[in-house]
């Protein structure tokens, strides 16, 4: 057997094999003795049938499959051997010309080889780390936010600015027919709030959908239709009102406190504050690092240059998948996946270079972690070691989780990797300021 390898361009290659009969011959014929003593053939007892007639009807499938077998194994141990870290899998090259009989077989495969490649960490231009902090106005509203909804309703005559509204949405020739409670800020339209206003309960008037609701989802639950019908919905509707109610906000005292946070976590408004700006910027955490991961997976794809073998990659995209793509279509998926792929070869040297590995014990531990804290969610403070490790192993018998797991894992690695790695700079602002700044919103 012979291996050799030439290039087609820049990270592509072309391997070829050849074989000679005496590569496989041997195997081939312990196979095809095997049948003699095992197959059924008609007008024959088994294990006499004549080794030339087994040759004769079986020989070229053993061969094929046997050929087969041994390239995709020599072909791993030469990528091994060369250290050649090839890009999805090799591609056999078309030759519908085999003379599986001629005792000298050629085989060609197409492979897109790894691009060698440094990666910069100390950056030019710094990266923003965001601390994101809870303001007075938003602690302020969402105090204002807790009150009402553990305030006590109390029911009203005629409708207000600041009541609770439950009526019944109509319009037979579109077949709706939907209770739906809401409050005059919510809608749109200021001529329909002002009509609305002043009503009583039985009152019914007619209004539109047209700007109805400041946001489409609350019209989508009023009528209780599909989205995209809510889209351009332009009907009108009898609105009949059946409850009026004011909610009293609820008094910020011990009793509210406990009901929240359970008994004895917090006992002032002051604690109350401090909890709820706590509270809301360890969930702005999530957002911030997921921002600076972005960033900074954005700059390491701009500024880390290397060719891909576009072209191998291409034809190796057009059966990759479950469905065999056409030329055009696996350029275009390749046009939507590259900076995809740019990045998992950057992230790979990263994690490789420094370490950064996940193991089973990490995702073990991970997960043990995560149940830990599931069952205290559900007041289970004690759990048994041995409950734990069968809870840990049945969730990691489920190969799906023990790959989202592995990735985030992975991730979390990655992210405080470039905290310490990368060229920061360090700013503090409010959730209003940072979704502005960062999304124009």
């Amino acid at each position: 057997m012979k291996i050799s390898k030439k290039s087609l361009g820049k990270q592509h290659s072309l391997i070829s094999v050849e074989l000679i009969e005496k590569d496989y011959s041997e195997k081939v014929n312990d196979i095809l003795v095997n049948y003699s003593k095992t197959a059924n053939m008609p007008g024959f007892r088994k294990g006499h049938i004549p080794l030339g007639l087994v040759k004769k009807q079986y020989g070229k499938a053993v061969i094929v499959d046997e050929v087969n077998k041994i390239i995709q194994e020599e072909l791993r141990k030469y990528l091994v051997a060369e250290k050649l870290d090839i890009l999805g899998s090799p591609i056999p090259v078309s030759n519908d010309d085999i003379d599986w009989n001629s005792g000298e077989l050629n085989f060609d495969f197409e492979v897109g080889l790894t691009p060698v490649f440094d990666v910069n960490l100390k950056f030019k231009k710094p990266i923003t780390s965001y601390t994101i902090t809870a303001d007075d106005k938003m602690i302020k509203d969402q105090i204002a936010n807790i009150q009402n909804q553990y305030g006590k309703l109390i029911s009203k005559k005629e409708i207000s600015k600041s009541d609770e509204i439950t009526a019944l949405f109509v319009n037979e020739k579109e077949e709706i027919n939907n209770k739906f409670t809401f409050k005059l800020d919510k809608i749109k339209s200021k001529t329909t709030a002002k009509s609305i206003t002043g009503l009583k309960v039985g009152d019914k008037i007619t209004i539109k959908t047209n700007n109805l609701f400041e946001n489409q989802a609350d019209l989508v639950s009023a009528l209780k239709i599909p989205t995209e019908k809510a889209e351009n919905l332009k009907i009108e509707l009898e609105l009949s009102i059946e409850e009026i109610n004011f909610r009293e906000p609820a008094d910020l005292d011990i009793e509210l406190f406990d009901k929240l946070f359970g008994k004895g976590v917090v006992k002032t408004a002051t604690e109350l504050k401090k909890k709820i700006a706590e509270d809301a910027e360890k969930q702005f955490v999530q957002q911030s690092d997921q921002k600076l991961l972005n960033d900074v997976t954005e700059y390491l794809i701009d500024n880390t240059k290397f060719v891909l073998p576009s072209d191998f990659l291409h034809k190796w995209m057009q059966t990759a998948g479950e469905k065999e793509l056409t030329l055009e279509e696996a350029k275009a998926e390749y046009e939507k996946s590259e900076k995809s792929m740019r990045y998992q070869l950057i992230e790979g040297k990263i994690i490789t270079e420094n370490n950064l590995q996940v193991n089973m014990d990490d995702i073990k531990s991970y997960t043990k972690e995560m149940i830990i804290n599931q069952m205290l969610q559900y007041g289970q403070t004690n759990p048994g070691d041995k409950e734990l490790e069968d809870i840990v192993t049945r969730v990691l018998s489920n190969q799906d989780e023990v790959k989202r797991i592995s990735e985030q894992l992975t991730s979390q690695k990655i992210l405080s990797f470039f905290k310490e790695n990368v060229n920061l700079k360090a700013r503090k602002l409010s959730y209003e300021k940072f979704v502005k700044e960062v999304y124009g919103a």
